[in-house]
């Protein structure tokens, strides 16, 4: 499996090199040639591509920033991301992904399915009907909006699976209950694949308990289609066997170890539109059985937030996403609800010192809870907390991680 990974990236990286000027330029700079990046190990050697990056190319030198590697007659769609970041399709299976994620969410030739993604711009909505059409299954492009309709739409036709937003979905069961409709009866609706936006784990309980609707949660990206997905109710998320996906210390572009938070970064087989090693600004958690022999499809990830938000902690980048979900999961395990939390990362001694503000907790649960939140931090972080402070509450407009130290 790794040699036909590995092939298909020498292929599409010398095919990149030779059509696409501003990948030409890029390895220039990296003092590298397509002979330097044969397999997965050497991807390391490229520099990380900014998601940004994309922008500032397409602004330099529009419309595609020298990243187009076929003739613009090939292209047969244009869509944008905000930026704007103008994305070319020439035809390719970009999405084929999803397709496997369809049928691991049991979606079949028998079911008819709204699709209440945007066909508007973005390349989702049309992607997804793509991949299911090619399933034999029946598609609605109901496309955003119109609950009503929606509802009514799911009613005439018997509708049996979903595609969209995981709140969408709950929105559009409440609505259909206060008309007087059961969930099971007259909305038929049994499977969804969500995505765009995060699953709690109390709705995915919802759904599934309540209502009877098995929910596959994707990780996608407009860019490089679905990248991981999770049904068994975890924060966890597998990896798809493509593209190629890295998580990567976000200062110098390397792998981080199993446990550690880092960067998302990935690398299509594209010929139309290259991107190689492009980074996507997700912060995830690696989840590696194996490192260095496991294979990507046995490897997970978790997601964290963004990049942007993180600091990094004595070598370890922590996210105000991982304290919030620790204090989360220590809470729950006393019957409390998730508390608000808030990092401070200070620099006494010249050594980091992370304290963890948590609010809202009973005086008479405090220290009963303390020694939970702590090993829940370092578990969720790998950082030891120096110190749990307890307050009455944390302002929601600061910022999840707040950087006081001074630097002399």
């Amino acid at each position: 499996m790794t040699e036909k990974i590995d092939a298909k990236l020498a292929t599409a990286v010398q095919h990149a090199y030779d059509h696409a000027t501003a990948v030409r330029k890029r390895f220039e700079q990296a003092g590298l040639t397509p002979a330097d990046i044969q397999t997965i190990a050497d991807l390391p050697q490229l520099p990380v591509l900014p998601k940004d990056s994309l922008v500032e190319l397409q602004q330099s030198d529009p419309p595609f920033g020298g990243m187009l590697a076929v003739p613009m007659s090939q292209i047969r769609h244009i869509f944008m991301s905000p930026g704007p970041i103008y994305e070319p399709d020439g035809g390719e299976d970009n999405w084929a992904s999803a397709v496997l994620a369809f049928q691991r969410a049991g979606f079949t030739a028998d079911d008819i399915v709204i699709n209440t993604l945007s066909y508007h711009l973005v390349p989702a909505g049309l992607a997804l009907d793509n991949a299911l059409t090619s399933l034999g299954t029946t598609v609605v492009p109901t496309g955003v909006g119109n609950t009503d309709l929606q509802i009514k739409i799911c009613v005439d036709l018997g509708v049996t699976g979903y595609v969209g937003t995981p709140s969408f979905l709950m929105k559009l069961i409440q609505r259909a209950e206060e008309m007087g409709l059961k969930i099971g009866e007259q909305v038929k609706i049994n499977k969804a694949l969500t995505s765009a936006e995060p699953l709690p784990p109390s709705l995915r309980h919802t759904l599934v308990n309540k209502y009877g609707i098995s929910v596959l949660n994707a990780y996608a990206t407009a860019e490089l289609g679905v990248l991981a997905v999770n049904d068994d109710g975890g924060m966890a998320m597998d990896l798809m066997p493509e593209p190629i996906i890295e998580i990567v210390n976000p200062d110098t572009g390397q792998p981080v170890g199993s446990g550690e938070a880092g960067e998302v970064v990935v690398t299509n087989f594209s010929h139309v539109y290259p991107l190689i090693r492009l980074g996507t600004g997700d912060l995830a958690l690696n989840m590696d059985p194996a490192p260095g022999q496991s294979q990507q499809t046995e490897r997970k990830l978790m997601l964290v937030g963004r990049t942007g938000e993180a600091l990094k902690v004595r070598g370890m980048f922590v996210h105000p996403n991982q304290l919030r979900f620790a204090a989360m999961q220590a809470a729950g395990m006393m019957g409390l609800a998730a508390p608000p939390v808030q990092g401070i990362v200070s620099r006494p001694e010249q050594r980091d010192m992370l304290t963890v503000r948590v609010a809202g907790v009973p005086v008479d649960k405090q220290e009963k809870l303390r020694e939970p939140l702590g090993q829940a931090f370092q578990q969720a972080c790998r950082v030891r907390a120096d110190e749990i402070l307890f307050v009455e509450e944390i302002d929601p407009e600061e910022r999840g991680m707040v950087d006081a130290r001074e630097w002399a």
